[in-house]
């Protein structure tokens, strides 16, 4: 079983609990997610089975959206609230106008400061265990883009928000740095996300329907075909000879569709065969004209000799 399965992220859970989940249930040997939610978070987790594990790659770049909820006049050592208050503070002369004004500085691309409690690795050791271990390293900012952030409500102490962001954003950070420029502190209540590329919320299935549908045997009704996470790309369709040569791994000459991709300035493909079928991703090297073959999920051994 190959493809993607987009799961509602329940509050408790890690993404890997959820993966684990996917793995024991399907008895797909590959499993793996994209875009790792922390376990307080919930929404939308895009699960990969099979095959569907070699797009991963391509859904890191994909936008997310997330709905936040800031408590303001308490800072954490996580920045949520599953950490220890370190400082609290009166964040009664906060109002919604000094709340806009701040948020505008957060929009566009900006610098962050990952969370000591986060996946980011300092010498081979993720930062989260070293801040277990009581131990603080200084930290590199690094960039974040912030498409959009949205007020969706404001009753003091608490503002709930909407962003749209781009990989390696950390809504966390966020929150922190939001109560650093109200000068009250201010930590991550809640969070949801609420779609991850073309995943959205209002789709994903929650694990109890999830465990449901794998007992009563139609689970693969959720499965979402592997190229659903490329809507945006150009589509080739290529013969059977040119199949061949994809699924040996040799590049390919394709003048027209060269022409037409450089004029829309993408470098990457989606291939299908004459009868629809998606055979993988080709990748335009500018410097001789060829798409190179960047990933297969049609064997060489499916053709005839």
């Amino acid at each position: 079983m190959d493809g993607i399965l987009n799961i509602n992220k329940p509050a408790g859970k890690t993404s890997h609990d959820v993966v684990a989940l996917v793995k024991r249930l399907s008895k797909v040997r590959r499993v793996g997610h994209a875009g790792t939610l922390d376990p307080t978070a919930t929404g939308v987790l895009p699960v990969c089975l099979g095959q569907g594990t070699r797009v991963i790659e391509f859904l890191a770049d994909a936008a997310k959206a997330y709905q936040a909820e800031i408590e303001l006049g308490i800072t954490t050592d996580t920045y949520d609230a599953s950490g220890t208050v370190i400082e609290q503070r009166d964040p009664s002369g906060i109002t919604l106008e000094h709340i806009e004004r701040a948020l505008d500085q957060f929009r566009g691309l900006i610098q962050q400061t990952p969370p000591m409690y986060s996946a980011v690795k300092h010498r081979g050791r993720p930062l989260y265990e070293l801040a277990r271990a009581g131990i603080t390293i200084e930290r590199k900012s690094r960039p974040a883009q912030i498409y959009d952030i949205e007020i969706l409500n404001w009753q003091s102490p608490v503002v709930a928000i909407k962003v749209k962001c781009g990989k390696g954003t950390y809504i966390r950070s966020l929150a922190y740095d939001l109560g650093v420029t109200l000068r009250c502190g201010g930590t991550l209540k809640n969070l949801v996300r609420l779609s991850y590329g073309p995943f959205d919320i209002a789709d994903a299935i929650t694990i109890p329907r999830l465990e449901q549908a794998f007992r009563q045997g139609y689970w693969p009704h959720y499965i979402y075909a592997i190229d659903t996470i490329m809507p945006d790309w150009n589509a080739l369709i290529i013969g059977e000879e040119k199949e061949k040569k994809m699924a040996n791994g040799a590049p390919i000459l394709l003048p027209l569709g060269a022409a037409q991709m450089m004029k829309e300035d993408s470098l990457r493909a989606r291939a299908y065969a004459l009868d629809g079928a998606f055979i993988g991703v080709l990748q335009f090297n500018p410097e001789n004209g060829w798409w190179q073959t960047d990933k297969v999920f049609i064997p060489a051994t499916s053709f005839k000799p």
